[in-house]
């Protein structure tokens, strides 16, 4: 039992973390949807302070030290620990942070006939661009621009992180800080990631110069990253993804599954384009769970279905986390939850019966949009495999900094047979393993999805009993359990690559 002093300390954790997660998530919010130019964080940070100081880390630590292993109060100690630790280290690296969003936002990348294209949107240009010699010179160009401007700001901002997070004493590295707070062991998961890439290698070189020749007429040898992004648009199923049906079929899915699409008004849809929205996409709990923001900024085609799919598993994750649950529960904890529901609603693009219902693809159109679906599958977990594997070298402290962007480069070309930019080496990097909870959602949406087929049959996503379902054992536990937790709670299984490798091979064949 916690003593009375133990019992405020935690109190004071969870008021002042929350009040500060609401601020800075709304400035978040605000700098990436476009809606200001740049995001203010300094003034959040000293306005907060008393959320992350001194006094509130060493009752955190003091929580975490004296709570038994395994017990309820070790969990909430764990994950408060866990996020004072980002805070801390935000604070510090807060400076950077605001450079980096001015560049972002501001950054235009020279072409060769003297324009200019935003770097906010060079990306979706990119994958929109059919002529490989246009396409590449444009990725060039934004290489050349990243290598000299933006890479030096994020390889200080990566070194000053490791430096920070090993000062704060929890383990004597970065590597095994993230992996005592975390709850997850990298040198198991990098294993797997390993077999994962042996064992798909023959797949992998069946398929690519298929795609590769009839999807751009290109072969591999010459295939790079910019490539990528165009094989991976898939413009010639744009027709059966019109952009103005997207949101009312993905609504319309919601509600035949028994549960509101916008989580009784508290899920916000921003999918509209606009000047200095990220090209990235992000759903953003604003207020958990009462204002959650969803923005996408058009791509096109079925990548902006899937991507809407994507952010609306989280935003109905966080729009529905039950509000008594602590702090912690709700806005914390491993993200390999959220971002396996996440995972689990954009793999619908992937369910020969919820193409047919709710997009415009013919029934003979459908197995070759799913082999596609497959083909891409394959090469995203191939690509975060490579990420992950990556990542657990560039903070192992085994490798210096100068020689990480040719490893890069090796690593990452190798898993994809795409060559990919030097530049990039230092860009390409979510800080504090993120790869590592994606290749774990990845891992959960396979259980989650065959325990619905097992409950409400194949076509699930349109029976009324599974959304509450989904609501009252999924959604409203917050983010309290670890990934491998649920997946034995809901499946009784544990998690694994093996039912992903089945069901690529299953859309290949």
């Amino acid at each position: 039992m916690k003593s009375p002093d133990e019992t405020d300390a935690l109190g004071a954790l969870r008021t002042r973390g929350e009040a500060f997660l609401e601020d800075v998530s709304r400035e978040y919010h605000a700098a990436h949807a476009g809606l200001k130019p740049q995001a203010d964080l300094q003034p959040i940070y000293e306005r907060h302070r008393e959320a992350f100081g001194d006094e509130s880390f060493d009752d955190a630590m003091n929580l975490f030290r004296e709570s038994a292993i395994g017990s309820a109060d070790r969990r909430s100690a764990t994950m408060l620990l866990e996020w004072l630790i980002e805070s801390r280290v935000g604070r510090e690296l807060a400076p950077l942070e605001e450079r980096e969003f001015a560049w972002e936002s501001a950054a235009i990348v020279p072409l060769p006939d003297g324009g200019g294209e935003p770097h906010s949107r060079v990306s979706i240009t990119i994958a929109n661009t059919r002529d490989k010699n246009e396409r590449r010179g444009l990725d060039d160009a934004r290489a050349k621009l990243v290598l000299a401007e933006l890479a030096p700001m994020r390889q200080e901002r990566l070194a000053r992180e490791k430096s920070l997070v090993e000062a704060a004493g929890i383990a004597p590295t970065y590597i095994e800080t993230f992996e005592t707070l975390a709850g997850i062991s990298l040198h198991d998961l990098r294993a797997e990631c390993e077999r994962f890439l042996r064992d798909t290698q023959g797949m992998w070189d069946d398929v690519l110069p298929g795609f590769l020749k009839k999807g751009l007429g290109i072969t591999q040898k010459e295939a790079t990253r910019a490539d990528a992004l165009a094989l991976m648009r898939a413009p010639e199923f744009d027709e059966y993804f019109p952009a103005g049906q997207m949101e009312s079929a993905v609504r319309r899915q919601v509600t035949d599954m028994g549960i509101s699409p916008d989580a009784n008004c508290r899920v916000l849809y921003d999918t509209v384009e606009r000047e200095g929205k990220r090209a990235r996409a992000f759903c953003a709990p604003v207020r958990v769970p009462d204002e959650v923001h969803l923005v996408l900024r058009p791509h096109g085609g079925q990548n902006d279905w899937q991507t809407l799919l994507h952010e609306l598993g989280h935003a109905l994750h966080f729009g529905n986390a039950e509000r008594s649950l602590p702090f912690e529960f709700r806005w914390l904890g491993d993200n390999s939850i959220t971002e396996g529901y996440a995972m689990l609603f954009d793999h619908r693009m992937q369910d020969a019966g919820w193409l047919a219902r709710y997009t415009e693809l013919r029934s003979n159109d459908v197995p070759r949009f799913l082999r596609t679906a497959g083909f891409e599958e394959l090469q995203f977990l191939r690509r975060y495999c490579a990420k992950l594997i990556y990542e657990v070298q560039l903070y192992s402290g085994n490798v210096s900094w100068g020689a990480l962007p040719d490893l890069y480069v090796e690593t990452l070309t190798g898993a994809t047979g795409f060559r990919y930019q030097r530049s990039d080496a230092f860009v390409d990097v979510d800080p504090r393993f993120y790869s590592a909870r994606y290749l774990r959602a990845w891992q959960l949406q396979s259980l989650l999805n065959e325990t619905l087929v097992e409950r409400y049959n194949e076509d699930w996503w349109r029976n009324p009993n599974a959304g509450p379902w989904i609501v009252a054992e999924l959604f409203n536990r917050g983010q309290s359990e670890l990934a491998e937790e649920q997946a034995r709670r809901v499946s009784g299984k544990s998690l694994g690559f093996a039912p992903l490798v089945r069901a690529i091979e299953g859309m290949l064949a």
